[in-house]
């Protein structure tokens, strides 16, 4: 009898074990939906040259919806979702968090634009969702987490949050803080160590930019997917960098990302992604994030939709970030003008749409310039401004935000020498500039503060804090005005002018 029961219970271990391995070799599915850098965009609207509208996150919901019904589906936010135009501005945010949490996002990362309301509002926002928000190389802020562990398709995946290590320098430094932002690729091994034996899969979502992901994937073996945005890079297809996917979804709700993939033992056998193109023309909106996008743009209709003027011809800015724009002289003019300085410098970065030609409206301004930027007048001298224009040109790829928009000089540059040699030549009404003369530059307080790295700036305001009233020193800033934003100059101009209008000029010249 004994014999018989060792025998049954021997046979029922194999049993259970060969179901074991079975089940460890069964493929299962998985549908992520994402999208990045949606910065408020709630509304369909026409890119520049198009009459199509694109775009609308009712429309956007949609397109969820269809596909969650399908199979379940992760959805993943990249960051940059509170700031940006009118629609959420106005509400610091709150507008944003309302709609995610109705479209049941499964999680989101931190974007380097979610700390320029500052600390106080981004916990507000933070306890407002329910949905987890990841940062996990961000210390000194506890409403956040590194990450989360998620059941779903019978897979369990860890989905950790990096946010990238330059948000000191792209937002107000007064909004972060206290607050310290860690080695991106140290923590990410450290916790993929951590987490590679507790799931099934590990996803990356990255607020980091598309070659800040390519370096991560490079150097973190064990990332099976980097969900990634910051760059408003358009992935058609995922990338594949070792054995890590990589994809991204362009900017402001224009398209919807998806990625189906099969995973068995902890590996990604098959994938298959695309973006959805956004095209109310041709898609359905969720109704009921429809009427939350309406209650809100209703409550800022009348003061938005207030015709202040005409473009004469389509004014691009989208471009800021890396050459010569005609908005960019148009907005670095008018703080010259308003402020009487010699020379204006604002960064690139800080111009986030075209204003197309036809009627303009405040709201148009505010998508051009979501940010309070105020403006401050320095007094500077010929060597440092060469040490400030040195900074603007040292990231030619655009994505840092630093590259100058100016009025009042003009700028000759040779991108292929060394970063801090490129500045061939700088012209102030025509003369070359001088080491020990002196000039006016008017700026903005972001910039003032060391933003976009402009650490030149910042070392001004130190020299006249440790030099006190020195008459070398004193003096130094003619103007700091808080009082009053630099949209509000742009607002009053075209008010005044009716008609505006620019070009590119030469402003800013390469050199072979």
């Amino acid at each position: 009898m004994r014999k018989r029961l060792t025998w049954i219970s021997g046979f029922l271990f194999l049993l259970l074990m060969a179901s074991s391995l079975s089940y460890a070799g069964e493929s299962k599915q998985l549908r992520i939906l994402y999208l990045n850098d949606f910065h408020g965009f709630a509304q369909s609207y026409p890119s520049a040259g198009h009459s199509e509208k694109t775009g609308g996150i009712a429309f956007l919901a949609g397109e969820v919806n269809r596909f969650r019904e399908k199979q379940p589906a992760l959805l993943l936010a990249a960051g940059d979702f509170i700031q940006g135009n009118p629609w959420t501005n106005l509400f610091d945010g709150k507008s944003a968090v309302e709609v995610m949490n109705a479209m049941n996002f499964s999680a989101m990362v931190l974007g380097n634009h979610e700390f320029d309301f500052g600390q106080d509002v981004l916990k507000k926002r933070i306890a407002e969702a329910n949905f987890p928000i990841l940062a996990a190389n961000v210390r000194g802020l506890s409403s956040i987490t590194p990450y989360v562990l998620t059941e779903i398709s019978g897979l369990n995946v860890a989905i950790i949050g990096l946010i990238t290590e330059e948000t000191s320098t792209t937002t107000h430094p007064k909004n972060v803080q206290g607050l310290t932002f860690l080695p991106v690729i140290r923590t990410a091994q450290h916790l993929v160590n951590d987490l590679r034996n507790k799931s099934d899969l590990i996803i990356v979502l990255s607020h980091l930019g598309l070659p800040a992901d390519v370096e991560l994937a490079k150097a973190v073996r064990g990332i099976d997917i980097i969900v990634g945005g910051h760059s408003h890079t358009r992935i058609d297809k995922p990338m594949k960098i070792h054995q890590t996917l990589i994809v991204q979804g362009w900017e402001h709700a224009k398209v919807l990302g998806m990625l189906d993939v099969t995973v068995r033992k902890q590996t990604i056998i098959r994938h298959e992604g695309k973006l959805i193109a956004i095209e109310p023309r041709q898609q359905k909106p969720d109704p009921f994030i429809a009427a939350i996008v309406d209650r809100y743009q209703q409550q800022t209709a009348v003061i938005l939709d207030d015709v202040i003027g005409e473009a004469q011809i389509d004014l691009h800015g989208k471009n800021s970030r890396s050459r010569e724009t005609s908005l960019g002289n148009l907005i670095a003019d008018i703080l010259r003008r308003q402020t009487h300085a010699d020379i204006a410098l604002i960064n690139g970065g800080g111009i986030r749409a075209d204003m197309l030609k036809g009627p303009v409206r405040i709201n148009d301004v505010l998508s051009v310039l979501p940010f309070p930027n105020h403006p401050v007048v320095l007094k500077v001298n010929g060597k440092e401004l060469k040490e400030i224009f040195e900074h603007g040109v040292s990231d030619l790829e655009g994505t840092a935000g630093r590259f100058p928009q100016v009025s009042g000089i003009e700028i000759v540059y040779q991108p292929a020498n060394p970063v801090g040699q490129r500045i061939r030549s700088l012209n102030v009404d025509g003369k070359a500039i001088q080491p020990q003369s002196w000039y006016t530059l008017a700026t903005n307080d972001f910039l003032a503060a060391g933003g976009d790295g402009y650490t030149a700036l910042t070392k001004i305001l130190e020299t006249m804090e440790h030099k006190g009233n020195h008459p070398m020193h004193e003096n130094r800033v003619i103007l700091f005005d808080s009082g009053r934003a630099i949209r509000d100059m742009v607002i009053d101009f075209i008010k005044d002018k009716k008609l505006i209008s620019a070009t590119v000029e030469g402003r800013i010249q390469k050199e072979d």
